[in-house]
């Protein structure tokens, strides 16, 4: 109890920022936004919506409204892709005057109440905390198995390529401290599907940044689709390669 009560100051005293990529996803945002806004870290939200049809941006620019200081929307005219979206939300975020900025699903998949344990990680010591669905043993809700051995298989591909030391390698919910994150070109993140998070991770082991693992409980997405696609999982299985040929390159050179 001691320990918690340490490190609850130093916490509250972080400056947030929370980047939310969406497509159609207005209940769920409904629901979370206030979540996020009710977190005792008092954390900014920047959510980056790429023309939903579904009226989530209005949602969006009624918490502007409400929380002009908290609150910020992005709006593009259209399906840009999940890495170009991140990219935007965080710039946005650097330009604040910040100390930590957050990646998560918009689905409910990740825990608004488990923002505050990547933070925390952070503060013990490292530059970025992954929210991790495996280390630790499984803690993944309501998935067919069939989604279930892709993603593990998925981990295991790109560990096996290219030699991650982490257990969750493609987990979206992450807290980056700024200035790790501005020591990453973004500009230079070219997927536009999860093979982004991939990139990231590729250029924070580059730049010998300190990365954990925090268990997290991952759960189906509560309402709304699935953005998964031929398209993306192709991407997911290429971009690997990518970067191990650019590795040699640079090896080479």
């Amino acid at each position: 109890m001691e320990r918690m009560q340490d490190q609850q100051p130093a916490a509250a005293a972080t400056r947030v920022a929370v980047v939310l990529a969406t497509y159609n996803e207005r209940a769920n945002l409904e629901r979370l936004l206030p979540e996020l806004l009710a977190l005792a870290l008092r954390p900014q939200v920047i959510v980056v919506d790429d023309g939903s049809p579904d009226g989530t941006a209005q949602v969006v620019r009624e918490w502007t409204q409400r929380e002009p200081e908290r609150v910020t929307l992005i709006e593009r005219p259209r399906k840009a892709g999940y890495g170009s979206a991140f990219v935007a939300g965080f710039r946005r975020a650097l330009e604040s005057d910040v100390d930590v900025v957050v990646s998560m699903d918009a689905d409910y998949s990740h825990d608004p109440q488990s923002v505050p344990a990547l933070v925390e990680r952070l503060a013990a010591g490292c530059d970025l905390a992954i929210g991790s669905r495996y280390v630790g043993g499984l803690r993944i809700l309501n998935w067919s198995m069939r989604r279930l051995l892709l993603s593990s298989c998925a981990n295991q591909y790109v560990k096996l390529l290219l030699g991650f030391k982490v257990t969750d390698c493609t987990s979206g919910f992450r807290a980056y401290r700024a200035e790790g994150l501005r020591a990453i070109p973004l500009e230079q993140a070219h997927s536009q599907g999860y093979a982004f998070l991939v990139e990231l991770l590729e250029a924070v082991t580059r730049r010998r940044l300190t990365v954990a693992e925090v268990p997290i409980v991952y759960t189906e997405r509560r309402e709304g689709h699935s953005k998964m696609s031929k398209r993306v999982i192709g991407e997911a299985v290429l971009r690997p390669w990518a970067i191990l040929l650019a590795r040699l390159g640079k090896a080479k050179a």
